[in-house]
C-alpha cells in the first residue's frame, strides 16, 4: 500500500508539473509573411546576379543586370539621328547677308539722292538748274525706294522660308526623343531592382543563365514583422475586433514558450472549414474564421512555425 501511494503521488506531481507549462490559448495557427516574387522585366542573359538565399536587401538595391547591349545600340542610333538633324538645319544669316549688304548700298544711295534733290531745288530757285534735272533726281529716288522695299521683302521671305524649313526638320526631333526615352526605359528594366526591404527566401536563377520577361528570379519577404494566421470559431468571432492587442506564443522547446505582443489587423468575412493542420480551441467546430495578427519578429520566429494566440478577456463557451 505504501508503494502504491508513492507511485500515485509521483504521477500526480508529474501531471502538475506538465500542467504548469501548458498555456491556455484561444486559437492557433502558422506564421507567414507577405512574400514578393521578383521577376525579370526583359529577355537576355543574366550578366550579374550575386544575391544568395538569406541575404538581407534594402529597398531599391540593384541586385542584378540583364544583357541589354542590343538595346543600347538602338538608343545610340536614335541619338545619332537626333544629332544629325542639327546638321540639316540652315542658318539664315549667310543667305540674307548679301541682300542686307545690297540694301545698305541702296539706302546710302537714297540718302545721297535726297541731298542732291535738296541742292537741285535750291539751284532751280536761283535759275541755276533745270526742271528736268530735278525730275531725274525724283525718278531715281522713287526707283531706290522701290528697290529698298523689294530688298526688305526678300530678307523677310528668306527668313520665313528658312524658319519653315528648320521647323520641319526639328519636328522630327520630338518623336525621336520619345523613341529614345522608350528605349532607355527598356534598358532600365534590364536592371534588377529590389522592390522591398527584406530577406531573400528562395533564389530561382543563377548568373549566366538566359532569362525571359516574367520569369521568376527570387522570392523576398520582410521578416521584421511576421503574420500569424490563426483560426477562431464563430462563438469567438463576436469577441474580437480589428486593432486589438493580443498575446502570441511560439514554441521554444521543452514545453517552453516565447511570448510576443501582437495586433489583430484582419478578420475574414467568410467562414471556412477547419484546416487539417490547425487545432482550434473548440474541436467540435467545423467552420472557423481566419484572422491575421502582426507580430514583431526578434529573429526566433520562422515562417511555417506554429503559434498560439491569447485574446484578452475571452469568455469561455
Amino acid at each position: 500500500m505504501k508503494k502504491l501511494s508513492l507511485l500515485t503521488l509521483s504521477i500526480a506531481l508529474l501531471a502538475a508539473s506538465c500542467n504548469q507549462h501548458k498555456i491556455d490559448t484561444d486559437a492557433s495557427g502558422v506564421f507567414e509573411s507577405d512574400e514578393v516574387i521578383v521577376s525579370a522585366e526583359q529577355n537576355g542573359k543574366l550578366l550579374s546576379f550575386p544575391i544568395q538565399e538569406g541575404d538581407t536587401l534594402a529597398k531599391g538595391a540593384l541586385v542584378g543586370n540583364i544583357d541589354m547591349s542590343n538595346t543600347v545600340l538602338q538608343r545610340q542610333q536614335v541619338q545619332a539621328t537626333i544629332a544629325a538633324l542639327h546638321e540639316k538645319t540652315t542658318n539664315p544669316l549667310p543667305q540674307t547677308e548679301l541682300v542686307k549688304r545690297q540694301l545698305a548700298v541702296e539706302e546710302a544711295q537714297l540718302v545721297q539722292q535726297q541731298r542732291e534733290k535738296t541742292r537741285t531745288e535750291n539751284l532751280l530757285k536761283a535759275d541755276a538748274a533745270t526742271q528736268k534735272q530735278l525730275d531725274d533726281i525724283n525718278s531715281a529716288i522713287d526707283v531706290l525706294q522701290k528697290q529698298i522695299a523689294v530688298s526688305k521683302q526678300q530678307i523677310a521671305l528668306d527668313d520665313s522660308n528658312i524658319a519653315t524649313q528648320n521647323r520641319t526638320i526639328y519636328s522630327e526631333q520630338a518623336p525621336l526623343e520619345k523613341s529614345a526615352a522608350q528605349i532607355q526605359d527598356l534598358i532600365n528594366k534590364g536592371q534588377v531592382v529590389n522592390p522591398i526591404k527584406g530577406t531573400v527566401l528562395t533564389k530561382y536563377a543563377l548568373q549566366g543563365e538566359m532569362t525571359t520577361m516574367g520569369k521568376a528570379l527570387y522570392k523576398i519577404a520582410n521578416l521584421d514583422t511576421v503574420i500569424l494566421r490563426a483560426y477562431i470559431t464563430g462563438s469567438q468571432l463576436t469577441q474580437v475586433k480589428l486593432g486589438q492587442a493580443v498575446k502570441v506564443y511560439a514554441d521554444q522547446g521543452s514545453d517552453q514558450y516565447r511570448e510576443y505582443p501582437g495586433q489583430l489587423y484582419w478578420i475574414s468575412d467568410k467562414s471556412e472549414f477547419t484546416p487539417k493542420t490547425i487545432q482550434t480551441k473548440d474541436e467540435r467546430a467545423n467552420l472557423v474564421y481566419a484572422v491575421k495578427i502582426h507580430v514583431k519578429n526578434d529573429g526566433y520566429l520562422k515562417l511555417g512555425m506554429y503559434g498560439e494566440v491569447k485574446f484578452p478577456e475571452m469568455k469561455k463557451f
